[in-house]
């Protein structure tokens, strides 16, 4: 089997990154990712060309902020998500993210500057 890729997605990967954020019940608006797409601000972690996870951001002045990422539930715990904001970060300083406590963990690890919010969500960001 071969090794998992990190790319920027392109609108003819759109099908594959609604899969998997879809099942990871991740909302993200049609219009959103198809300028996400078109602005190059979208990665997809990919083996044997099947779409493992996809990560999109959101370009600010300074940095991105990523808006969703997700990885197929059985490739989950594998690495990608780490890898798909790893590459995020290389591509975009400060990253910034929004995300529930049950991802904490994930972004700690990562390296965020990790502040709970007022709804009891969580910010983070990566210098």
């Amino acid at each position: 089997m071969s090794a998992v890729r990190v790319r920027e997605a392109t609108s003819r990967d759109e099908l594959g990154v609604r899969q998997v954020l879809d099942g990871a019940m991740l909302a993200v608006d049609d219009d959103l990712l198809t300028r996400r797409l078109d602005a190059g601000t979208v990665l997809v972690a990919e083996q044997e060309r099947r779409i493992l996870g996809a990560l999109v951001a959101v370009p600010r002045e300074e940095g991105a902020h990523v808006e969703a990422v997700a990885v197929r539930r059985r490739r989950r715990a594998q690495g990608i998500g780490t890898e798909l904001v790893e590459t995020a970060a290389e591509r975009w300083r400060p990253l910034s993210a929004n995300f529930d406590p049950h991802v904490k963990p994930f972004y700690d690890a990562l390296g965020f500057d990790v502040a709970e919010t007022e709804d009891g969500r969580y910010r983070g960001r990566l210098d």
